[in-house]
């Protein structure tokens, strides 16, 4: 990812991770593929195509593939939910047909409508991201302001398996509060009545979570604590309101993405 240092090459999302592994925070391995290689994969070109074969074995053997459109991640417009991802991905062919995927959901009708929305005009300029996809046991997001009121505390969502069904809203996620010198104000536990998780052969799949699992709370007040740190180190380099996505796996806390909070929430 140390490779993606301009957002025209290689769109906002990878060059804040880049910027992010460079401040030594804990995102997982990856890599970034720029848009003209990208446009290139797309079209089928094989020497792009040969580009990609080896690149799965420097951070797999299951990564997250995700887009890293030009002009998406910013402060004004986050294109969350807009693009596809990918996830579980475990082979050089699935690679291939993952990058062609992301890049063919920048030019779907949802994200044109969206691009005209914001007055954005000519064609999408799509990178990708391609992350290892850690097997995370809870996992959700995190603004370090609340995104609708802009009051000054860090407010956490958070669910069991991978965090993509908090993301896209499979899930009514537990919801908590932390004050900015890191005393918990608010617990919620939500409805998580299912998670992601990866397939052993790629891919993932929803799995019912036991009852007694569905209203309790994922978060202790350590992996707060440890969420509220994080922050921290994520605003003191990047600025006040930041909107993270990361993932618990065993004792460790991940970094999967990092971008301004959008204006008006």
């Amino acid at each position: 990812m140390n490779e993606a240092l301009s957002e025209e090459e290689f769109g906002g999302k990878a060059v804040h991770l880049g910027a992010a592994l460079r401040a030594q925070l804990p995102v997982p391995p990856g890599f970034a593929l720029s848009v003209g290689l990208v446009d290139r994969v797309a079209a089928g070109e094989p020497g792009a195509v040969a580009q990609l074969h080896g690149l799965l074995d420097r951070v797999g053997p299951s990564v997250a593939v995700r887009s890293s459109a030009v002009g998406e991640d910013s402060a004004n417009a986050s294109f969350a939910g807009q693009h596809l991802t990918v996830l579980g991905v475990r082979t050089q062919e699935g690679l291939l047909e993952a990058v062609k995927q992301v890049w063919a959901s920048g030019r779907s009708e949802a994200a044109l409508a969206y691009r005209r929305k914001l007055g954005k005009e000519g064609t999408p300029r799509v990178a990708v991201v391609v992350q290892h996809l850690v097997a995370s046991e809870c996992a959700g997001v995190l603004f370090t302001c609340d995104p609708l009121s802009g009051a000054d505390e860090r407010v956490i969502e958070a669910s069991w398996g991978l965090g993509e069904a908090v993301v896209a809203g499979l899930v009514t996620p537990d919801r908590y509060r932390i004050s900015r010198e890191g005393r918990i104000l608010e617990r919620a536990a939500g409805e998580k009545d299912l998670e992601l998780q990866p397939l052993p052969g790629g891919g993932t799949h929803e799995v019912a979570v036991a009852p007694e699992r569905v209203n309790t709370l994922c978060l202790d007040e350590n992996r707060l604590r440890e969420l509220h740190a994080l922050a921290t180190r994520c605003e003191n380099h990047f600025g006040r309101r930041q909107d993270l996505e990361w993932a618990f796996a065993g004792p460790r806390l991940f970094l999967l993405q990092q971008r301004a909070v959008t204006r008006g929430g």
